[in-house]
């Protein structure tokens, strides 16, 4: 376990990025619960990188999802239509991590879906170069259907109470509404909680990471590089 500020904690996960070789392009996943601080992470990250000339992919699940009627068709406040129904892998595979990997042709879609109109997306198909890099943000990312896809597996753990008090502070800044504050407590408390805890029971994704990110404090990380990573057996 190390600790150390927010600028060593990015400047070590960069290192670790850096000292994984593939003949494709590198699939980082950066998973962990709902308002952990994954998209920060991820952005900051890339910010280090692309300094360093390395070519950056952004993307996030949040770009994957079924439409509205799929995602919430167990109920607005399902942890099972959560966990099982919120996510279209089988074409986050297709356009992104499949292309991207072993055999692939580089030619990939960053997003399948626009959240805000509910509707599909479809960017235009880039081609990545071989040495780049995807920093791909989201939840439930070490489960079964798409644990092999990653080459180097980053978890951001804060412990779920946490997340609660971040997203009520969040929502509260954005809308300025006690009201929204009590409608994200409840959907934390029966869907996305309940969900992550089917998660961790049937998936185990903090066994399958090759590094552990404690980011409860935010300028004083606390982060655990796993012996069976792959940063250690490259």
């Amino acid at each position: 376990m190390d600790q150390g500020t927010r600028g060593e904690l990015i400047s070590r996960l960069a290192e670790a990025i850096r000292s994984v070789t593939t003949a494709h392009p590198l699939r980082v996943a950066i998973d962990g619960p709902p308002a952990a601080g994954k998209t920060t992470l991820a952005d900051e990250l890339a910010v280090v990188l692309r300094a360093h000339a390395r070519d950056v992919i952004r993307a996030t699940i949040e770009d994957f999802l079924h439409p509205r009627a799929q995602r919430y068709r167990r109920g607005k406040y399902s942890a099972e239509g959560c966990y099982f129904d919120a996510h279209d892998h089988a074409a986050l595979c297709r356009v992104l991590l499949d292309p991207l990997g072993p055999g692939g042709d580089r030619r990939f879609r960053h997003a399948v879906y626009d959240r805000d109109t509910d509707t599909p997306s479809s960017p235009p198909t880039k081609t990545a170069p071989a040495d780049a890099v995807l920093l791909f943000d989201g939840v439930f990312l070490l489960r079964p259907e798409l644990i092999d896809r990653w080459d180097l597996r980053i978890f951001v753990s804060v412990p779920f109470e946490q997340t609660i008090d971040r997203a009520r502070d969040r929502g509260t800044a954005l809308a300025g509404s006690t009201a929204d504050a009590a409608e994200i407590e409840r959907s934390w408390r029966n869907r996305y909680i309940p969900s992550q805890q089917l998660y961790f029971a049937t998936a185990s994704p903090t066994d399958h990471a090759d590094i552990i990110v404690y980011n409860d404090q935010l300028q004083r990380p606390t982060w655990e590089v796993r012996p069976h990573s792959s940063i250690h057996r490259n």
